[in-house]
């Protein structure tokens, strides 16, 4: 044998031998990350196309919630999503509407204690009461709605309130702005 060929020989040799290596290595490397993304993968989401959920108490229609899609986490502290917007809409004892909410984003946390919406929330109630944040909570325990985020309250008559937080009773009926600033409507006398 020449000299070219065993060298060639030992190159291909030691090639191979890194190659094989650098394979052996990786596959492990493989099996660990397949490892890891399986433990991740176990958490599921069913999805809902098209809800409408009916919001009853002893057989009264209190209200109903309506949105394009609706996620269902099953993770350690399960939740429901609703990635696509949403309207709730909520009804008097007369089964007039008293109240409209609709947001861009929406969470449903702890069996629907906390109900969280983001985005574009806007709240319209039966006087004609414009509310507008980037977010509001309602919290089912105190019955209270509540955002700690900028808002802004118009009134029919053109009353604007702005604030930094807002808290009210569920009917909105009681409304509580902080560091309120705005403008009111004149006349000969002040609407309600």
């Amino acid at each position: 044998m020449t000299k070219g060929v065993r060298s060639f020989k030992r190159y291909t040799a030691a090639l191979c031998l890194v190659g094989s290596a650098l394979i052996v290595s990786c596959e492990n490397d493989l099996k660990e990350i397949e490892k890891i993304s399986s433990r991740t993968l176990n958490i599921s989401v069913d999805t809902s196309k098209g809800v409408e959920i009916i919001i009853s108490d002893s057989a009264v229609v209190k209200g109903k919630l309506i949105t394009p899609v609706l996620l269902n986490h099953k993770a350690a502290n399960p939740y429901h999503e609703m990635p696509n917007g949403l309207t709730a809409i909520f009804y008097d004892e007369n089964q007039k509407e008293s109240s409209r909410i609709t947001a861009d984003h929406g969470y449903s946390r702890e069996n629907g204690k906390l109900i969280e919406l983001r985005k574009n929330v806007v709240v319209t109630t039966q006087k004609g009461d414009v509310l507008k944040s980037e977010e509001l909570f309602y919290d089912e325990k105190r019955k209270v709605f509540y955002s700690n985020q900028l808002v802004n309250i118009t009134k029919p008559d053109g009353t604007s309130i702005n604030g930094t937080s807002f808290e009210s009773d569920q009917n909105f009926d009681n409304p509580i702005v902080q560091n309120a600033t705005g403008t009111l409507a004149t006349g000969n006398k002040l609407t309600h």
